[in-house]
């Protein structure tokens, strides 16, 4: 099994690790561990590249393939064999970026749960932009303004983040965990790694973010739609 280092450390941009299997079907690499983020929970994967050899592969996205994390390389070069010692890179532009978008949607989240006691229904992201929907039956220009000027709130609040793995049984002893409308946690997760914005949101996450609100920079609501009767699509976007 992969160790997932972006799990301890959102901030590693580089690492050391060893080739433990080759994928030719797929044209990738499985490393004994990775900084590299696969992709989940609307997060996208990371890209990058790995260095073996006196020769650098760019990675396009890792991907989760029958269980295992794929680094799936450009190109129609060799794959590095099993054992190769590779040094990892992540395009960490886009990285941060997502870390910034990522914990833009907590607050998000944190507020409106807090404020409207609605649950998620949905959501994706890419780099600072992202959307998600809430179970709102009506939604509105002042309402959306008075969403945008307290998430914001929040950034300027700078408040910490946090993350941590705690046993199943001890995660959901939390009060409203699970901010989703459905419960999309597999039965068979024994860990449960936890995401808190200090006094504002708290969740089931297995992505990266920053450790502080402050660091995310000034969100906008550029625009909202219903999606159904009790469904409403909020469209966010950060500065560069």
């Amino acid at each position: 099994m992969t160790e997932a280092l972006y799990h301890d450390d959102s901030y590693l941009k580089e690492f050391d690790a060893t080739i433990t299997a080759v994928n030719e079907e797929n044209h990738g690499v499985v490393l004994d561990r990775t900084a590299f983020f696969p992709g989940g929970g609307g997060q996208p994967a990371d890209s990058g590249t790995l260095a073996t050899d006196g020769k650098t592969f760019t990675v396009k996205r890792v991907k989760r393939i029958s269980g295992k994390l794929v680094h799936l390389l450009e190109g129609q070069d060799s794959l590095p064999e099993v054992g190769s010692q590779v040094h990892g890179q992540l395009d960490w532009h886009k990285r941060y970026q997502i870390m910034r978008t990522h914990t833009a949607m907590h607050i998000l989240c944190g507020v409106i749960f807090r404020d409207y006691a609605a649950s998620v229904t949905g959501g994706n992201m890419e780099p600072l932009k992202g959307r998600m929907d809430f179970e709102f039956e009506t939604m509105h220009r002042e309402l959306v303004d008075e969403i945008n000027a307290a998430i914001n709130t929040e950034v300027v609040n700078a408040r910490p983040v946090s993350w941590r793995e705690l046993p199943r049984e001890e995660a959901f002893q939390i009060p409203d965990l699970i901010r989703t409308k459905i419960n999309l946690l597999p039965e068979g997760i024994k860990q449960v790694r936890v995401v808190e914005i200090e006094g504002l949101d708290i969740q089931a996450d297995g992505g990266t973010h920053v450790k502080n609100t402050s660091e995310v920079g000034q969100i906008r609501v550029v625009d909202y739609k219903s999606k159904g009767a009790i469904n409403k699509r909020i469209y966010v976007e950060l500065d560069y």
